[in-house]
């Protein structure tokens, strides 16, 4: 490293999961999957603070961000827009369901 250029720093896990209001097990996987660049020394993981704001910044840029990778099922992964029977507005409730 040369005198002239400042030194890098290095968050936590735990720090980046402070700043981004995350539970530490999602930046853990996000490192995992290659989204979050990490650095391992033996056990311990640390994030330099120049990938963290450059990741930071893509997710703004890109519009969704890592955490929208995070976002959960949609309706279309519970039920495929198939129809899954025929209700006659005629019938009461007691005729429903065939009545025999």
């Amino acid at each position: 490293m040369n005198l002239g250029e400042p030194e890098e720093s290095f968050l936590t896990v735990a720090e980046v999961a402070e700043m981004l209001k995350l539970n530490q097990q999602t930046v853990r996987n996000w490192i995992d999957q290659g989204s979050l660049p990490a650095l391992r020394v033996g056990r311990r993981v640390r994030i330099k603070r120049s990938d963290f704001d450059r990741v930071l910044a893509q997710s703004y840029t890109a519009g969704g961000g890592a955490g929208a990778q995070e976002a959960g099922p949609s309706a279309e992964d519970f039920w495929g827009g198939e129809p899954i029977g025929v209700v006659d507005p005629g019938l009461g409730p007691d005729e429903v369901g065939g009545g025999e």
